[in-house]
């Protein structure tokens, strides 16, 4: 199972490519993937993008679509429909691992040259340089959240 974690910084050149960040690529290889195929898409709560490996996206996608019916339920229907809307297949290109992720994403994550990688476990958040650390928890909200989450051990 591959596990993201660390931060990378990178440019987004005119054509809208991105170099895949080593550290990830490594975590990939040491995760087992033998596949490069990623997913990107558009982060649900956050201005930034989700990156996936194949897998990882088709087992948490199947984890949303156990709780929904599409076929018979309207308001499910236009969930899932809306949910995978903006949902692409990366491959990083075999020169240099560059990743070509379509503008529409782009636009919608605000990024334009400046880009952060940042990996949390099981995916890779893609951010504009200026907005991730502004989207960050605060150090005392970070701390009364663990607070919060410990006591429920």
């Amino acid at each position: 199972m591959v596990r993201f974690f660390g931060k990378a910084t990178g440019k987004v050149d005119d054509k809208g490519r991105v170099v895949f960040p080593a550290i990830f690529r490594d975590a990939m290889v040491r995760g087992g993937e033998t596949e490069m195929t990623l997913v990107v898409k558009k982060n649900v709560q956050q201005t930034c993008l989700d990156l996936f490996t194949y897998d990882e996206w088709v087992r948490r996608s199947d984890k949303v679509l156990e709780g929904l019916d599409p076929e018979l339920n309207t308001e499910d229907a236009d969930f899932w429909t809306k949910y995978n809307d903006g949902v692409y297949t990366l491959v990083p290109d075999g020169k240099l691992g560059r990743l070509n992720i379509p503008s529409e994403l782009l636009d919608q994550a605000g990024i334009t040259k400046e880009v952060v990688f940042g990996g949390v476990g099981y995916k890779i958040q893609i951010w504009a340089g200026e907005l991730r650390e502004a989207n960050l928890l605060s150090d005392d909200k970070f701390k009364d959240t663990a607070t919060r989450l410990s006591a429920k051990k």
